[in-house]
Parts: structure tokens; sequence; C-alpha cells
């Protein structure tokens, strides 16, 4: 591939992700504004036409590695383990 073609494809890389930006923030305010409703209503859970809209509370249990490793750092050693991954980016 050459330079000129490299530089098509991460110009047209740029537009795209713009616009993939662009989506994510009109749907976040259209999903915002859905939200806003329920909480008018107060209501986890709304029957719209053909669709069911929940927005509810989920409670987690998470590990806390950190007080693991601050409390019992030589248990953290034994059971920690590298993760290898490679980041892809442009600059300019």
């Amino acid at each position: 591939m050459s330079i000129g073609e490299m530089i098509s494809k991460i110009e047209e890389l740029k537009e795209l992700q713009a616009l993939i930006r662009e989506a994510e923030a009109e749907a976040e305010k259209l999903e915002n504004e859905l939200k806003a409703e329920m909480l008018k209503a107060e209501a986890e859970e709304m029957n719209v036409g053909r669709y069911v809209v929940r927005w509810t509370s989920v409670t987690s249990n998470r590990f806390n590695s950190k007080m693991l490793q601050d409390a019992m750092p030589d248990v953290y050693k034994l059971y920690v383990r590298p993760s290898y991954s490679k980041r892809f980016s442009i600059t300019g």
C-alpha cells in the first residue's frame, strides 16, 4: 500500500470515527430524554407501544484487588498475572 493510499484510509477512518461519535452523542441524548420521562413517571418499566423500556437498578459485587494487594501482598503476587495486548493509535 502506498503512502497516499494509507493517508486516504486514515482520513476516511477519522471521518467515520467522527460520525460514530456524533451518532453516539445523539443516541445518549435520546436515552437521557427517555430516562427523564421515566423519572417523571416514577417508573422503572414502561410499556410504550410495542416496546418495553426498563431503567432498573442493578447491584454488582466486584472484587477489590487493591485492598487484597494492600492487606496481603504475598497472596496477591501469587494470583496476579500479566495481560498483554496491542494498542492502535493515529496522531496528527
